[in-house]
């Protein structure tokens, strides 16, 4: 094989996306589109001369790709996942990987049983150059022991439109959540990334707090982690203009990722010996600022796509594996749950509990859409701009 024969399944905002990024992308080339909508698929098959399919099944069964990118509304990621790895086909999931826990699961016990296939999920956050060196600089060890860690995440900002573009946005039938589910999956992936899993949550959802929409819009998480420190994690889509600002606070000072730049005020020693063996009273110990310096590149779909491709080939090492997809998903839906239930919650979360729960916010559900409506901007004005 010299090139990835790529099929795209869902062809709304991030298919149509991704069709133009792969276009740019070495050594994959789309070869087959997949909607529901006929009118939709075929209009993207004829621009870009390939054919057209109306269900995922006849896509992955064609015989003309040997991978698939899965852009659908979230539910459906799980089920296609596992017909394509059936299949023999190497798969991408856009974020999440599943809406819950429990259908994550069922997903990587499906590449389990075909581990010679390739799972990437598209978190291409990870290549930005300002989250790898974040990244380094924790492994390295050089912050010392972390103390807390704040994420404020509320530069997601969206408007009732948005919610409007489709009929299955912003509903437990149709997405299984909001921010939490749609927006800031990439900054819980990056949290878990870097500081690893909590062992205890507790958080408060406001369920349409800003906009006309059933599910969560507003988040307040509380995180505890094994090691002894703790986290706050808030995001929101009904804030503007927002803010996007990392927190760390450490043994050797505080690392602050805010409007482009990551500052580090480092400790000259270290804080907790300080604290414990200085004859002072008040004041604390020197510090020097420090700007560091990213070479300003990655954190873009291309990103993920190259690599996919390059794994599938040659066996490179993914950014992001498919199994690490759980994480963020676990993420999520311990937060709802600790809101919903209003109480705290231990990990790992029980996924057949959460499920539960979701399928019955679902039976119960009395919400009704609004007519669906199309947005007069494209998806480029939504992106969370790190620099």
């Amino acid at each position: 094989m010299k090139e990835v024969k790529l099929g795209i399944i869902g062809l709304g905002i991030m298919g149509t996306e991704h069709i133009n990024t792969v276009e740019k992308s070495k050594n994959i080339r789309l070869a087959a589109v997949c909607d529901i909508k006929k009118d939709l698929a075929d209009e993207r098959a004829k621009k870009n001369n390939v054919p057209a399919y109306y269900s995922a099944n006849d896509l992955i069964n064609s015989g003309e790709v040997d991978a698939v990118l899965i852009a659908t509304p979230h539910y459906f990621h799980t089920p296609i996942t596992i017909d394509a790895f059936e299949a023999g086909l190497h798969v991408i999931s856009e974020k999440p990987i599943a809406v819950h826990k429990a259908d994550a699961e069922k997903m990587i016990a499906a590449h389990a049983k075909h581990p010679k296939l390739v799972f990437s999920a598209m978190f291409q956050v990870r290549t930005d150059s300002f989250f790898k060196k974040i990244k380094e600089i924790i492994d390295s060890g050089e912050l010392g022991e972390i103390y807390r860690v704040n994420w404020l995440i509320t530069n997601w900002f969206r408007t009732q439109t948005y919610y409007n573009s489709g009929t299955w946005r912003a509903t437990w039938k149709g997405e299984g959540g909001g921010v939490l589910l749609n927006q800031a999956p990439h900054q819980l992936d990056l949290f878990q990334w870097m500081f690893g899993m909590p062992v205890k949550v507790r958080a408060y959802c406001s369920l349409g707090k800003y906009h006309d929409i059933e599910v969560e819009d507003d988040v307040t998480a509380y995180c505890e982690f094994k090691e002894g420190f703790s986290g706050m994690f808030i995001t929101s889509t009904g804030e503007a203009p927002g803010t996007n600002r990392l927190e760390i606070m450490a043994d050797r000072g505080r690392l602050v990722f805010e409007d482009g730049k990551i500052k580090f005020d480092k400790t000259t020693e270290s804080v907790s010996k300080f604290l414990k063996t200085t004859e002072k009273a008040f004041g604390g110990p020197k510090t020097e600022t420090i700007e560091i310096e990213t070479d300003g590149k990655g954190g873009t779909h291309q990103n993920i796509i190259e690599n996919f491709a390059d794994a599938v080939l040659n066996g490179a090492e993914l950014v992001a594996r498919g199994e690490e997809g759980i994480n963020s998903v676990e993420l999520a839906n311990s937060f709802l749950y600790s809101a919903l239930k209003d109480e705290t919650v231990e990990l790992p979360l029980d996924s057949g509990e959460f499920a539960n729960l979701l399928n019955e916010l679902i039976a119960n559900s009395t919400f009704e859409k609004s007519e669906e409506v199309k947005p007069v901007d494209d998806i480029t004005s939504s992106y969370n701009k790190t620099k």
